[in-house]
């Protein structure tokens, strides 16, 4: 067992009474190891019915399972992993993307998305429609985004790399939904990660606390009345947790807390409630339930009325107005001077060229996917954005939209982004591999690959998107009977 911080153990004593020998009782007990499917690409139980290890549903999620660890050995080597079919989670951290209601159309922002487990979910909530921005405040780690929303086959996002205040100041109060799961001293995770106990040794809850506040200071700025925040950490403080929401709830009295709802779903037996004042919110301990330690609450912002709207939500829609063709809005949001409108739909119209070997490409795919969309191309970089976004300037943008390729000398070349946005049956040039064939290992490893004499039959020259059980993993080139390897090198198997 990890040897505890006595400081930390006396607090928790306090907190918990007679439960503490059952709760030190868990540190003798192995984590639970979690995955969740990809519902964007197939559903979970297509997915637990194909898996070649055993699953257990998570309760308090539609599509998070827990697996063996020792059954399930090289499970983020396995070709359905490279896919995108599904992503590797602790349990308890599956909640709060599973409780925050995330609708079709809605604007996102993930604040604290790194690495992008939650960043994930509310992108297959979100259906393909709508738009998520999600952020970190470190660009090393805001990179691991990027990798993980393209394996995911996201098509609406742009993924930052900046801090709350300047995203504030660009963005203004301008989003639906808004999930914070904040920094923290991780008392939760001790039994996961033992490392967390010298970083809570030398940087606990106080110096997290202040910095919680300043992430959840800007966040309720950017949410439009009538909009929800999940606020989440994986410590049992509660100095970040119940104290952090109280200085909000007395800052903002616009907000109130709400009862978490799981769609379709009761809430598990085992989840402890937050205390006074925030009763409504919810703890999970390691005793109680199959996961390791969580806290979260959902918090709902007013809808403004007439003539008591406070100074810091005034200022934040007069920001919106200014960015009121950054997102999709509606007749509740002010609107901004004909004038500038004009000016930027003609600045559109020539961001939308499609060059002709873009174009020659696209329409080798299903319409729905790139039709509607906005192309972007910086520099010889292709994108395609969901239709009337503009984004503010002047912010650290890793990623915005759906990177679909490259020009280079007046050739198209797709992207490994694009690749996994595809089933077989987008792109009639697809090798359609087994996942039992060695040859979907060689393609991930970067090898050529030898083709057999019906797929020379059927193939044509040029790109060939490689498939595992009918799901893109990435594209090859067609030369005789071989495949030229282009797999994305940073993401080769070792």
């Amino acid at each position: 067992m990890a040897e505890l911080p006595q400081r930390f153990l006396v607090r928790i004593r306090q907190q918990l009474g007679t439960e503490y020998d059952a709760f030190l009782a868990s540190y003798e007990q192995e984590c639970c190891a979690g995955l969740r499917v990809n519902t964007g690409k197939l559903p979970a139980a297509s997915f637990a019915a194909m898996a070649p290890f055993s699953l257990e549903p998570v309760p308090w999620t539609s599509n998070g399972f827990y697996y063996d660890r020792e059954e399930a050995t090289g499970i983020t080597t396995h070709p359905y992993y490279y896919a995108g079919l599904f992503y590797m989670q602790e349990p308890s951290a599956m909640l709060p993307a599973q409780v925050l209601p995330i609708e079709p159309g809605d604007r996102v922002l993930d604040l604290c998305a790194a690495p992008g487990g939650k960043t994930t979910e509310l992108a297959s909530k979100l259906e393909g429609t709508g738009f998520l921005v999600a952020n970190d405040a470190s660009a090393s780690r805001a990179k691991a985004l990027v990798k993980n929303l393209a394996l995911w086959g996201c098509t609406n996002s742009c993924i930052t790399a900046e801090t709350p205040q300047r995203l504030l100041d660009a963005f203004g109060c301008s989003f639906d939904k808004i999930l914070v799961d904040a920094p923290c001293s991780g008392e939760g995770m001790f039994r996961k990660d033992q490392g967390l106990i010298a970083s809570w040794q030398e940087q606990g809850p106080p110096q997290y606390a202040a910095r919680q506040k300043e992430i959840l200071d800007c966040a309720v700025q950017m949410l439009r009345p009538g909009g929800l925040l999940l606020y989440s950490t994986c410590t049992f403080s509660l100095e970040e947790n119940e104290q952090v929401l109280a200085w909000a709830l007395e800052t903002y009295p616009e907000l109130a807390l709400e009862d978490p709802v799981l769609p379709g779903k009761c809430l598990p037996e085992g989840f402890a409630h937050g205390m006074a004042p925030c009763e409504k919110a919810l703890r999970i301990w390691p005793h109680r339930v199959r996961g390791e330690g969580h806290f979260l609450a959902l918090l709902r912002k007013r809808k403004a009325q007439a003539g008591d709207i406070p100074p810091h939500i005034e200022e934040g829609l007069s920001e919106s107005a200014a960015l009121d063709g950054a997102m999709p809005h509606d007749a509740e949001r002010p609107k901004k001077p004909e004038r500038k409108k004009q000016k930027l739909d003609s600045n559109d119209r020539k961001r939308n060229a499609i060059p002709e070997e873009v174009r020659v490409f696209l329409e080798l795919l299903p319409e729905a996917l790139w039709k509607e969309k906005c192309y972007r191309q910086l520099e010889d970089t292709c994108l395609l954005l969901p239709p009337d976004v503009l984004l503010p300037p002047r912010l650290r943008f890793l990623r915005t939209g759906l990177w679909i390729g490259t020009l280079k000398k007046g050739r198209f070349e797709p992207s490994q982004a694009l690749a996994l946005v595809l089933c077989a049956q987008d792109y009639q040039n697809s090798l359609r591999l087994s996942c039992g064939d060695v040859r979907v290992v060689r393609y991930l490893k970067g090898e050529t690959i030898d083709l057999l004499p019906e797929e020379e039959a059927v193939l044509c020259p040029g790109w060939v998107l490689v498939c595992v059980d009918g799901f893109g993993l990435g594209w090859g080139k067609r030369a005789g009977a071989a495949l030229k390897n282009k797999y994305y090198p940073g993401w080769r198997m070792q």
